[in-house]
């Protein structure tokens, strides 16, 4: 798949929101524990970054998702992680449930104004003692006459403190295991926000535990079939692998971009850097894995668009991304030397930053038992 003018434009003023209302306020937000979301949203929406693929009925642009591929590699460029990750949490993680399942009420009550970036949003999944095996998820959504009563816990929840709504998965029958949950819309108004957690990296955004006791929604705020929330669960962390891909294409590029700069300016011992075969080499050998993983992400969107099942390749490149970015963090800062390891270069909150890739969405181990199953092997 070629990327056209269209893309072209776009990226174009995707750098430059990426450039003006970010970039220049990374530090301060850092230094805060939390990007102002309701002030950074509405600028995001103002360009459409939040509704990219969704309907115009909702206020989205109806594009296709070779442009939020475009959208997301300009992250990448962002001088704090954390900031397209919220923005990644907002569009491609809480809502396209809501969007692909929601009742027509449901999505212009809590998606139009996700869309527009007066409503934040976040996705609620993680508990204490469950991580990556969703079977165990303990949360339970009790009916109550037309209502859900909801109780359980749930933990590193991005956006979690500045969320107006969460699209939370909880039980709502006796089945065990895979079976028998929903993903529900639940405002924020009666959830307890019991801490926030300080991180190694993305410190510039919010990590939450939340805490949901006897919180009553509607009925009405489930969003597609009760019973099928985890089947819907499981096709929203393809999009947001996809999206983990997307911005770490344009992470290592950026990164590799800024370090080859540097090592032509660097003198050592009386020869620029880039001079020494083995920095040039390394540098260039980290350069094709990026170009093959771009390659994978514009054929996983190219597959997307054609309507096949992409949840091999969606975990092929979230595996892939991971490991590949913490590859070139490492020789970023190692080329860029003491200076590298000091708070004031960008190396170092990179490296802090993109560890998080391997273990989001799914750590490495999860995508290896999800390829070893496809492949028929068990795990």
């Amino acid at each position: 798949m070629r990327l056209n003018e269209d893309h072209s434009a776009f990226r174009d003023s995707v750098r430059r929101f990426v450039d003006t209302e970010v970039n220049p306020h990374v530090d301060a937000w850092e230094a805060a524990g939390r990007a102002p979301l309701h002030d950074l949203f509405p600028k995001a929406a103002a360009l459409g970054l939040l509704g990219l693929e969704y309907s115009p009925e909702y206020g989205g642009e109806g594009a296709d998702p070779s442009f939020q591929l475009v959208a997301a590699e300009e992250y990448g460029r962002m001088h704090a992680a954390g900031v397209g990750m919220a923005l990644g949490v907002q569009a491609m993680m809480a809502t396209p449930s809501l969007h692909d399942f929601g009742a027509a009420e449901l999505k212009e009550r809590y998606l139009r104004p996700a869309i527009a970036g007066t409503a934040v949003t976040a996705i609620a999944v993680t508990e204490p003692d469950t991580g990556s095996d969703v079977s165990r998820l303990r949360t339970r959504a009790v009916r109550d006459g037309d209502d859900w009563v909801i109780t359980g816990r749930k933990v590193f929840i991005t956006n979690g403190a500045q969320a107006d709504w969460l699209c939370l998965l909880a039980r709502t029958s006796d089945e065990g295991g895979y079976r028998g949950m929903s993903q529900i819309v639940v405002p924020t108004t009666d959830v307890q926000v019991a801490r926030t957690f300080e991180k190694l990296g993305n410190r510039c955004s919010d990590t939450a535990e939340l805490v949901l006791d006897e919180v009553r929604v509607p009925v009405a705020n489930t969003i597609g079939a009760v019973g099928r929330g985890f089947q819907q669960q499981m096709r929203q962390f393809v999009t947001e692998r996809m999206f983990a891909a997307y911005t770490t294409a344009g992470q290592c590029q950026y990164a590799l971009d800024r370090t080859r700069s540097f090592v032509r300016e660097r003198s050592v011992f009386g020869r620029p850097l880039a001079e020494r075969q083995y920095v040039a080499f390394r540098l260039t050998e980290l350069q094709a894995e990026v170009d093959l993983l771009r390659s994978h992400n514009l054929q996983a969107c190219e597959a997307l668009m054609a309507g096949e099942d992409i949840t091999r390749m969606a975990t092929v490149a979230k595996l892939k991304a991971g490991r590949l970015i913490r590859e070139v963090a490492d020789w970023c800062l190692q080329f860029h030397g003491g200076a590298g390891y000091l708070e004031e270069t960008w190396t170092a909150r990179m490296l802090r930053d993109v560890r998080l890739t391997s273990i989001g969405a799914g750590a490495d181990e999860v995508m290896l038992q999800i390829l070893a199953r496809l492949d028929g092997l068990p795990a």
